[in-house]
């Protein structure tokens, strides 16, 4: 026997009303599974509440903040070798577009303390930069200090002052040597230690070795500017580099190879960051050539 319908209902809108409300209540079943699944809720709970750690302010707010699965390598830490360069050097960076001297210095002391160990090849490069960190550090400390706060002020002084050698002619007692030139030797040895350090942590298994690696970026960065007989010396130091192994060691002790290789790799582009801001305000002033 079939269903009486009411005589004001026509069949033929009955017909029609099943079908379209069937397809609404699968298509609303159907976006409401996909939501579930793009918001990483489970189907059947009470209140949706996204899978997953909760977000950093409820963490706060709960007192439940826990470290992070990865925690950074301690070399990159306050007390750590890489951590000690980069706070320095990232501090140096200021909101105006210069850099801060007497930070910068203090950056430049730590990668010396950190290239020191690694023996002949960095020697004359850490001697060379421990020589011209001192020189800088002695006008920005001294009567003239106010002139010395940033590069970009140094330099506007010693040009008003004269101070500026011609380009390409450094006077022979290098202690006398302006501010300015003293920085642009120091700018050409961070880029090389930039790219040593970089090329070495993204080296690849069965690739150059981190002396081959070192001593390309010798070449890039700082054979143009020395004689034959420094850059043969140079050469020949280099066949003692110690292996990459060693240098990650040195860098971030007890840590994984690949952990203290990310760690490297995040020095080199703080390092990358100063010597392109660097770049820029010596370009500025056209003192690209002064050395």
């Amino acid at each position: 026997m079939g269903v009486a319908l009411p005589p004001q209902v026509p069949r033929r809108w009955f017909r029609r009303t099943i079908p379209l409300a069937i397809f609404a209540l699968l298509l609303f079943y159907l976006c409401a599974r996909s939501l579930r699944a793009l918001s990483g809720c489970s189907s059947g709970a009470l209140f949706c509440i996204a899978d997953g750690p909760p977000s950093l302010q409820v963490q706060q707010e709960s007192g439940s903040l826990e470290a992070p699965e990865r925690e950074e390598p301690q070399c990159l830490g306050p007390q750590g070798m890489l951590g000690r360069i980069i706070k320095p050097f990232r501090a140096s960076l200021n909101p105006e577009g210069d850099v801060e001297l007497s930070q910068y210095l203090a950056g430049w002391r730590e990668l010396i303390k950190f290239l020191t160990p690694f023996g002949s090849i960095f020697a004359f490069a850490t001697g060379e930069a421990f020589t011209k960190v001192t020189a800088l550090e002695a006008r920005v400390h001294g009567p003239e200090a106010a002139h010395y706060k940033s590069l970009a002020a140094m330099v506007a002084w010693e040009r008003r002052a004269g101070l500026l050698e011609l380009p390409g002619i450094g006077p022979r007692d290098s202690t006398r040597s302006s501010g300015s030139r003293t920085a642009l030797l120091l700018h050409r040895a961070l880029r090389w230690s930039q790219l040593c350090l970089h090329r070495v942590a993204t080296g690849t298994l069965g690739g150059p070795g981190a002396g081959e690696q070192c001593h390309d970026a010798y070449n890039t960065v700082l054979a143009p500017h020395h004689h034959w007989l420094v850059r043969q010396a140079v050469r020949l130091a280099f066949l003692s580099f110690p292996g990459r192994g060693r240098l990650l060691e040195l860098a971030c002790p007890g840590t994984r190879e690949e952990a203290a290789r990310a760690a490297v790799v995040r020095a080199a582009g703080t390092l990358e960051d100063v010597y392109n801001r660097t770049q820029c305000l010596l370009a500025e002033g056209g003192l690209l050539q002064l050395a």
